[in-house]
């Protein structure tokens, strides 16, 4: 046992030389020739680059081109950094590695692993998903849809468990939320986080949200056009956040029954970037086709790409051809300039919402 602060810089090279002594003393030794394994330490869904695993290399040796699955997640290695962020076109034993290339976010501390090609990754990525949702299936069923009605089922004696399903974009963030609302206390109910990942809010989160009568946590990501309709049609709740602290606030609350926003957020609709266009005195353009409900001059707008949130703010003009409008409806479409902001891309979502105030009930 070594006593160390990093902070203060004390008896590092002390834990050095032990970690050195321990592997020599036990010949700690792996097979750099056999089929590479390891964990997967950290995961994120990066805006540019998709599905970013960061691996701890434990057997064998990983090359690009690989096939690689874990947990729930497969694909085929595209590309490689090691801890400099640096190419590598192959990675070893006790070598940690940036791995490009999963088809979604693996899990932290998911035990990966290299196949003989994709096809079997994905087999086996499917069946363990299968066998999962089987699993979550047959443990949920006491919640409740939303937050709201919470506290009135609770009075009711119709819930003692509030299931939660949590997603956000940094396998990090995932499970520090995942503590924190699992210890909320309650001397009636408890919390019981049925899933967790990283990843935006998909159709499969839904439809175990309404399976399980559970409510979605979305922190820092947000559900696709298809599941946020599917959320609608099922009465599944699903809660995005930016700050940690305020969704285990709102949790409290329901628990505590004290759960009435003074604001909410209503929104009012989604559209999809279809092209971009350059104007010298203007900045970016962006020619878009509304999806849902419709977009208007005042309303509010956060830009989402690949389920994670690069922008909130306003709309700085809104036309249809060379006329300025006020609003645009679903089915047409529109050119839009963001206040501040021109980094905005082909394929990007664009939501336009709107805070309301409303009156509390009690």
């Amino acid at each position: 046992m070594v006593q160390v602060s990093a902070k203060q810089r004390l008896n590092l090279e002390d834990l050095m030389d032990m970690l050195l002594l321990v592997a020599e003393v036990q010949e700690l030794k792996a097979n750099a020739k056999a089929p590479a394994s390891g964990v997967v330490i950290e995961s994120q869904l990066d805006v540019g680059r998709g599905p970013v695993a960061t691996m701890l290399i434990q057997r064998g040796t990983l090359h690009v081109g690989d096939a690689i699955v874990s947990g729930e997640a497969y694909g085929k290695v595209k590309a490689m950094f090691d801890f400099k962020s640096e190419a590598a076109d192959e990675a070893g034993p006790a070598m940690p590695v940036q791995i490009l290339g999963f088809n979604s976010v693996p899990m932290a501390g998911e035990f990966a692993m290299a196949v003989k090609d994709e096809r079997e990754a994905r087999h086996r990525a499917e069946s363990r998903t299968a066998r999962l949702r089987q699993e979550q299936q047959a443990k949920g069923g006491a919640g409740a849809t939303g937050l709201d009605d919470f506290y009135r089922r609770l009075k009711e004696g119709a819930v003692k468990e509030l299931a939660l399903i949590i997603k956000g974009d940094v396998g990090g963030s995932v499970e520090a939320l995942e503590e924190a609302l699992s210890n909320i206390s309650h001397p009636e109910v408890k919390v019981s986080v049925i899933h967790s990942g990283v990843g935006g809010v998909n159709e499969s989160d839904v439809m175990l949200a309404s399976t399980s009568d559970a409510v979605i946590i979305a922190f820092n990501v947000r559900p696709s056009v298809a599941a946020k309709a599917l959320a609608e049609s099922e009465g599944v709740d699903i809660r995005t956040y930016r700050v940690i602290y305020k969704a285990i606030e709102d949790v409290q609350a329901a628990l505590a029954g004290m759960l009435e926003p003074e604001y909410v957020e209503q929104e009012l609709g989604t559209a999809e970037v279809r092209q971009i266009f350059r104007a010298s005195r203007v900045g970016t353009i962006a020619g878009c086709y509304v999806q849902t409900g419709k977009l208007t001059r005042s309303a509010k707008i956060r830009v989402v790409r690949n389920g994670q949130i690069i922008h909130e703010g306003t709309i700085d003009s809104l036309k249809r051809f060379n006329d300025d409008v006020r609003e645009v409806l679903a089915g047409y479409e529109c050119g839009l300039h963001l206040d501040g902001f021109d980094d905005i891309k082909e394929g990007d979502t664009v939501e336009a919402y709107e805070i309301k105030e409303v009156a509390r009930t009690e």
